[in-house]
């Protein structure tokens, strides 16, 4: 510790002992406290701890201390450290619509024929280039990013990532806080075809062990091959790389941008190619990422803006996390679709002083904004009464209040207690969302206000029934509305066994329209128990009054107790208003008890009283709100030491961890692991993944050596074959068991599946998908019948695979002389009217990534003219044998899929039969082979 740090020693130990007295640290007067004393083990700070003491710091010793202190302090000489070059604690800014010159400036949203944010994004770049779409703010100075510079920023990262090879619809990870780097790498993920994964970027050194593991298990399931994030970040990336195997390249924005050397190259998309891939901050174990297509994405956007009425200069202010759905969809994909200006900051700068929040409110003369219940909480709590006397928020029109529990008491005292500052009684908007229909499902009517349903406990928690309670019940529940359905969007309430209930009767909440997800990625069992006859599970429980929703609680959390429903929420926020436990720090939970066939309630609280007498006082105190509010007392009430509930990277109680925990009966005093023993033990614990690793490395190897020699040696035999003077039926046979033996060989599995055994009979033309160098061969494998390939020209000039292809009645076509592809169809078109089988990739080409690209005409259109039967052909698990790029297979299965004969639509015109029938086909062949739609 540098010695111009020690004259801040003293008073600022002086404001921590102040601090630990008043959260009621048992040892507050005796701890000896030192510059070398940590803030979590030593002195047990946890998040809203630690805004407290900085809060306090500040106001005590009038100084600004850096907003990145608040995550990365792990001593008090951090803090005092910090001190010795921090500025002046200035007053708030008074707001000068003079000085705001971006407030002048107003876009437009876009024409609905937008299909993609891509297009979204390069037509406001077109339109308005100058706009200065967001304003980031960094402790006291702000950088402007308009839609020009947005724009160059994502060429120049999307450029780099073509020349390192991605994909088109490969995922990319993307680990950044909120910054210009942050914007721009997100759209240039997005215009070099790939996919965005965000991640939440790592909390304080101190819990590193817990953040590896967990994105660990995001990024083995998205397979993401590339990670950007930041140079300081590099450490945790390589860690996460040893615990990850598909991942093989960790980048930064800058190195990105310094690969930009040419034009990017324009990808393909459609509005059903995927957008992004949204994790849960909590995901462990098997993670669930949910798939959002364009289309989800900008219809969610156009329902919300009319839901909300968006205006042109209205101006969003955000301190939501980017890698959470309300924060990157919301906030800042919904401004940036309708021409709004962003203004945001980081998550940290809201935590460590709530004020800057509203602040950013007033100087920018924000007029929505949105957040959790518990940041409404954070400014009742840490705002002071001089604060709100220079505080202007009469510009704030929507204040909405989603993303979690929207507890009533919370929504009245906001109200109360800043309605001296201007905050209209109609800006308060509880909502409701998921980030499987995108963001946003249901909004409230504009300039009512928070509507609060009183009714009565007993009826409900014993008959699931939300009976009004009259003025002379005192015994009663209260939710909030969070409104209707977005236009276009339906919502109903069912029982378990799917039937939709009566209003105000509380089931499960089902949901569906434009903005929901396909499904998870790569978890089809999640995804099946997610969407059930096109209705979507929420993994709510709510009911239903005047057409508008009361979201009752997770079905995961509510406990059922001897027939009775009880909802933690509200019990976890009765108990951590008792004084001497930790508040946010409590959680409810039911453990199955076999004995009784029912469930026992739990209390989870942390506190850190030690005394004896005064512990058992608490929990008599505890016991007795539990009593007043269920009329018995719970079945255990455990006094945790700090730290032992466990929470999701956004704050959230993880009730199912903890009842894990609970269970386990390892829970006790949160011991702190120094991090260089956490980067230790990450390092050894992924020694043993990398080593798997490398023998996996060499055994394909060998395998793909073996491979390609038993391929040559088969090969060879059945090209001197091709020189005696045989017909092509014939050479088609040879060509038949050549491949069989081949894939027997090479211990390759072909499973092939015949839905109508006479497809094959007078001619067919057939369509398959195209994944890898091998897929002609499969089919060869797969079909004993003739067929006539329809290949590309090139293939013509190679000597062997030519001659082969040739022998075989290969059909060469042209693919860029427009006048010679009309003369090929023609060719082909008399081949299918003589009889003759002939098999199309109609996607054309392949890739690395996994998708199915859109199909061109030319198959369909000759089945149309010929009036023959297209026969569609799924192949699955082709593009793991050996995928663009690589040439070295891998061990893998093969399922060919041949589906029924599709006869040609009796349509209007030929075009629009060509039309469906090439429909028909795709759908077939995407529902088989495996892989989601590009």
């Amino acid at each position: 510790m540098s010695s111009a740090a020690v004259p801040a020693a003293e008073p600022l130990i002086e404001i921590v002992r102040a601090t630990l007295r008043d959260l009621r640290h048992a040892e507050a007067d005796t701890l000896p406290l030192t510059l070398e004393s940590t803030l979590d083990h030593d002195l047990g700070l946890d998040s809203l701890a630690r805004m407290e003491l900085f809060t306090r710091v500040e106001e005590r010793l009038r100084v600004r201390l850096p907003d990145s202190l608040f995550e990365t302090a792990e001593s008090l000489g951090d803090i005092a450290a910090a001190l010795r070059d921090a500025p002046a604690l200035k007053p708030l800014a008074s707001y000068s619509a003079a000085e705001d010159t971006a407030a002048k400036t107003i876009a437009a949203a876009p024409p609905a024929s937008m299909r993609t944010l891509n297009e979204v994004l390069r037509w406001h770049v077109e339109q308005h280039p100058d706009f200065p779409q967001i304003t980031i703010r960094i402790d006291d100075r702000e950088e402007i990013l308009t839609y020009e510079s947005l724009w160059r920023d994502a060429i120049a990262i999307g450029s780099g990532l073509q020349k390192q090879r991605l994909q088109p619809g490969e995922p990319v990870a993307l680990m950044l806080p909120t910054s210009r780097d942050y914007f721009g790498a997100f759209f240039g993920i997005l215009l070099a075809g790939g996919v965005p994964v965000p991640l939440y970027p790592p909390s304080r050194p101190s819990q590193i062990e817990e953040h590896v593991r967990r994105h660990a298990g995001i990024l083995a399931n998205a397979q993401a091959g590339t990670l950007i994030t930041t140079p300081d970040m590099r450490r945790l990336a390589a860690l996460l790389r040893m615990h990850a195997p598909a991942l093989h390249r960790i980048t930064t924005a800058d190195e990105l941008r310094t690969l930009h050397a040419e034009p990017i190259r324009a990808e393909h998309l459609h509005e059903h190619s995927t957008a992004l891939l949204q994790y849960t901050s909590g995901s462990t174990g098997q993670p669930k990422g949910v798939v959002l297509s364009h289309a989800n994405v900008l219809s969610n956007l156009e329902a919300l803006g009319r839901a909300l009425d968006i205006r042109r200069g209205d101006v969003f202010v955000s301190w939501l996390p980017l890698y959470h759905d309300m924060g990157l969809i919301g906030a800042w994909l919904g401004t940036l679709y309708f021409g709004l200006r962003l203004v945001v900051m980081s998550p940290l700068a809201f935590l460590s002083r709530p004020l800057r929040w509203l602040e950013a409110i007033q100087s920018h003369r924000g007029t929505l904004s949105a957040a959790p219940n518990f940041a409404y909480e954070l400014c009742l709590r840490h705002v002071t009464d001089d604060e709100l006397a220079g505080l202007d928020l009469s510009t704030w029109r929507i204040a909405m209040n989603g993303a979690e529990s929207v507890m009533p008491d919370t929504l009245v005292r906001f109200q109360e207690r800043f309605a001296g500052c201007g905050l209209r009684p109609t800006a308060l908007t509880p909502v409701y969302g998921l980030a499987e229909c995108s963001v946003g499902l249901t909004v409230p009517p504009l300039e009512r206000g928070p509507l609060i349903d009183v009714i009565e406990r007993e009826s409900f928690v014993q008959h699931g029934t939300a009976t009004p309670a009259s003025p002379i019940v005192t015994n009663t529940l209260s939710f909030v509305s969070c409104g209707r359905p977005l236009t276009g969007h339906d919502v109903r309430i069912v029982d378990d066994a799917g039937r939709e209930l009566d209003e105000r009767r509380e089931g499960r909440l089902e949901f569906r329209g434009p903005s929901t997800t396909q499904g998870y990625y790569r978890n089809p069992e999640a995804t099946g128990k997610l969407i059930r006859e096109g209705w979507l599970d929420s993994g709510d429980r709510a009911y239903m009054a005047n057409g508008e929703i009361y979201v009752t609680g997770r079905i995961k959390d509510i406990i059922i107790r001897a027939g009775r429903h009880i909802y933690p929420d509200e019990l976890e926020a009765s108990i951590g208003a008792i004084p001497g436990v930790r508040k946010g720090c409590v959680a409810v939970f039911g453990s199955t008890d076999r004995s009784a066939g029912t469930e026992r309630v739990i209390v989870f609280a942390e506190t850190r009283e030690e005394n004896a007498k005064e512990r058992e006082e608490l929990r008599q105190a505890i016991i007795a709100a539990i009593v007043q509010m269920m009329g018995e007392p719970a079945d255990d009430v455990v006094l945790a030491a700090p730290h032992t509930v466990l929470k999701t990277s956004s704050g959230k109680i993880r009730r199912a961890a903890t009842r894990e925990l609970y269970e386990s009966g390892r829970y006790g005093p949160a011991q702190r692991r120094a991090t260089w023993i956490q980067l230790l033990r990450l390092a050894l614990s992924g020694t043993r993944p990398a080593a798997h690793r490398a023998l996996r490395q060499i055994a394909n190897l060998l395998y793909g050596a073996y491979f390609w020699t038993v391929f040559g040696l088969v090969g060879i035999v059945t090209f001197l074959l091709t020189l005696l003077p045989l017909s092509a039926p014939v050479f088609w046979t040879i060509g038949h068991r050549a491949a069989r033996l081949l894939l027997f060989l090479a211990g390759i599995r072909l499973t092939v599946i015949h839905a109508d055994a006479s497809a094959f009979v007078g001619g067919r033309i057939v369509v398959a998908n195209h994944s890898s160098y091998l897929d002609g061969l499969l089919l060869i494998a797969a079909l004993p019948q003739p067929c006539r390939f329809i290949a590309k020209r090139e293939l013509a000039r190679t000597p062997v695979i030519g001659r082969f292809l040739r022998q075989i009645g290969a059909v060469f076509v042209e693919r860029f002389d427009v006048r010679a592809g009309v003369a090929d169809a023609r060719r082909i078109a008399k081949l299918a009217a003589r009889g003759e089988s002939c098999i199309f990739f109609p996607e054309g080409t392949f890739g690395r990534g996994p998708g199915l690209l859109p199909f061109h005409l030319g198959a369909f259109a000759a089945a149309v003219e010929t009036n023959r039967p297209i026969v569609p052909i799924a192949l699955q698990g082709a593009r793991t044998l050996l995928p663009d790029g690589r040439w070295l297979p891998r061990h893998s299965p093969v399922t060919v899929n041949i589906g029924p004969p599709i006869v040609p639509p009796q349509a209007r015109n030929a075009f629009l039969a060509t039309i469906q029938l090439r429909d028909a086909a795709r759908r077939f062949i995407l529902d088989r082979c495996g892989e989601p739609t590009r």
